[in-house]
Parts: structure tokens; C-alpha cells; sequence
């Protein structure tokens, strides 16, 4: 089966509410698809999603400029991703253009799944695991926090995590206090300073927050800082997670390196897609690192339920609009059961309705 054709698209996503950090807000999910199709009509769906709306317009252009190197290949995902990621040895695979690649090894998998009428677990080896999401709640405050928690909770999510970084740390406690006593004892908390903090600061805040049963603390200091990292989990001995801005395996094999341990959590846009993702998988395996997801949710479950050290998958509705059979969360855990290909079927009509 020969790769015949691409089509690429940019729309503007509604968002349910805006999703709002120490940092940044999110107001609207701007996502380019892309949509491979075979010379046999098999068709399979990749979505990269731009942070802000800015980016669009280069990575569609980029996405454009990239995918014609693989008309009339032969589906072979790992293959495909190799040939066309090794046109940027000099520039490298970081930024816009990882993610597009990225993007493009999503959508191959999904079609070779698709070609083979199996799910996407199946081709990677394994029986499906259980795989538990967490809900997600922001830059809300006391009030606005707790109430997301409780909502997640009641959703069904076993786990929940916020997005801290307040004016002081006494406000952070205040407000996951406020969470745990909207969830009770028994769902998992997770926060996320969203890189907001120097070390210094990260490690008072850290120390701080001991006793508040957090099953992680998220990107305290800049992603790269790798050896601030390994100072922090040394010094505190806290649950330090980070990996969703780290590109592809190489920067997860520079990280391991490095010394970081314990738990990380790939992005598979900006990890290499599948293909990266199972290299950062095997990696992790040897190292006994527990792997968690970011975004994705859709492909993520399926590859979280064949990671040998799989911890949890961010549940997040983002792309929900734009997909014909989003996931679902049943009794705590994701149901994957179905599925053929990655899970990803996009929405023609609700594309072009939200199209740039």
C-alpha cells in the first residue's frame, strides 16, 4: 500500500472554558490536521495543536511543505518517519517542525492501523491495559479549583491536577487544601507550576508542600533546566514531573542522563508521535521511570496501555469538536475497547466550520 495524498487544515477550536495558568491562558485550542490517504483508500488522522493561533499559518505551511516527500512511499510508519525526519539532521527536530513531524507519524499509524482493521495497541504488541486518566483544573483560585476538583471527581476521574504558581506558596496550599477537601482522601493530586519558578524559589515551595500528599509537582523551574531537576528531586526528595516540552527521545535520553528520575511525561506531538513515543517508552523501561501522558488523550491510552511503566493519561476535551468519537472515561478508567486505528476520526464538517 502506497502513501497517495495529504490534506492539511487549520481551524480555530472552541474551548468549553478558557484554561488558564500561572503564566498563559489558553482561550481557544487552535489545531492544523493531517489527513493521509492511501493509493487503496485507507485514510488516517493526525492533529497538531498550536498553543496559540499565531502559529497556525507557519505550521499549515510547514505541514504543506513536508508531506509531498512521502507521496508514493510505502506505508510503513517507522520508515516514512525516518526518511523524512532525517531531512533535518542540520536544523533539527525541535520546535514547529517536530511537531509537525509529529503530526505526520500519528496520522501514518493511524492509517496503517486503520489498513489492518486493528487498534493501534494491537500493532504495538500488546493486549490493552487499564489505563487511568485525571481531570484537569486551572489557574482558578480557591474557590474555582475546588470546584473543578469536585467536578472531576464526580466525572469519574481518579485523579486531579491544578495549576499552581500563586503570589505566595501559603496561597498554593490554600488552594490545594481547598481541592483535597472537596475530593476526599482517596483521589490522587497533581499540581503544575507551569515552569514559573527559579530553583530557588521551586525548592522553598517544594519543601513546602511535603505534607500535602501530592502524587507529583509539575515543571517547577524551565523544562530544560535538567541538572536543576536532579538538584531538586535530590534535595526535597518530592515527585518532580516533567517531560511534556522535551523534544523527542533525544532530549528524554539527555534527561535520563542527566540523572532525572522517577516519573516523566512525553507529549506525543512534540515526542516524535508513536514512533518517538515507543523509543522514550523502552528507554524508560530500562531506567524503571514511570510514564505519564500529556495531551492526546485519544492516541495516548493507547499507548500508555502497552508502556511497561504507564502512570497516568491527561484526560483533556480539547479536540473533542473536531473528532467524531472522542473518549470516553468509564468507572476511572479510559475505555479504549473498539477502537480501530489511534482513535482519531476527525470531523470534516465541524473542521470546516471552525476553519481559518
Amino acid at each position: 500500500m502506497k502513501i497517495d495524498s495529504f490534506e492539511i487544515r487549520a481551524a480555530k477550536v472552541p474551548m468549553r472554558e478558557p484554561h488558564r495558568t500561572a503564566s498563559v491562558v489558553v482561550e481557544i485550542c487552535p489545531v492544523v490536521t493531517i489527513t493521509v490517504r492511501t493509493d487503496e483508500g485507507v485514510r488516517g488522522d493526525g492533529i497538531v495543536f498550536g498553543y496559540n493561533a499565531i502559529t497556525l499559518k507557519s505550521i499549515h505551511a510547514l505541514a504543506e511543505a513536508l508531506t509531498p516527500l512521502l507521496k508514493g512511499e510505502v506505508l510503513d510508519p517507522i520508515k516514512n518517519s525516518a526518511a523524512i525526519s532525517s531531512k533535518f539532521k542540520l536544523l533539527g527536530l525541535q520546535g514547529l517542525v517536530g511537531m509537525v513531524l509529529s503530526g505526520i507519524d500519528m496520522a501514518l499509524w493511524d492509517a496503517h492501523a486503520r489498513a489492518l482493521e486493528k487498534p493501534l495497541f494491537a500493532l504495538l504488541g500488546n493486549e490493552a491495559k487499564p489505563v487511568k486518566p485525571y481531570g484537569n483544573v486551572g489557574y482558578d483560585g480557591v474557590k474555582g479549583s475546588a470546584d473543578g476538583a469536585e467536578r472531576c471527581a464526580k466525572d469519574g476521574f481518579l485523579g486531579v491536577k491544578a495549576k499552581i504558581g500563586y503570589p505566595s506558596v501559603e496561597e498554593d496550599i490554600e488552594v490545594i487544601r481547598a481541592m483535597r477537601s472537596a475530593v476526599g482522601p482517596d483521589v490522587a493530586l497533581m499540581v503544575d507550576y507551569n515552569q514559573t519558578l527559579d530553583l530557588q524559589e521551586a525548592k522553598r515551595r517544594i519543601l513546602a508542600l511535603k505534607d500535602e500528599d501530592l502524587t507529583w509537582i509539575e515543571e517547577p523551574v524551565y523544562s530544560h533546566d535538567f541538572a536543576n531537576y536532579v538538584t531538586l528531586q535530590n534535595e526535597t526528595g518530592s515527585p518532580l514531573q516533567a517531560g511534556e516540552n522535551w523534544w523527542g527521545p533525544a532530549d528524554f535520553r539527555i534527561a535520563f542522563d542527566s540523572g532525572v528520575k522517577g516519573m516523566v511525561m512525553p507529549d506525543a506531538q512534540k515526542c516524535g508521535g508513536v514512533t518517538g513515543w515507543m523509543a522514550i517508552s523502552e528507554m524508560a523501561e530500562t531506567r524503571n521511570v514511570e510514564i505519564s501522558s500529556h495531551l492526546w488523550p485519544e492516541v495516548s491510552a493507547q499507548l500508555l496501555s502497552v508502556t511497561p511503566t504507564a502512570g497516568w493519561l491527561e484526560y483533556a476535551d480539547w479536540f473533542n469538536p473536531v473528532v467524531t468519537e472522542p473518549l470516553k472515561v468509564r468507572n476511572g478508567y479510559v475505555d479504549i475497547d473498539g477502537v480501530i486505528g489511534t482513535g482519531v476520526r476527525l470531523d470534516d464538517e465541524a473542521l470546516s466550520a471552525y476553519a481559518l
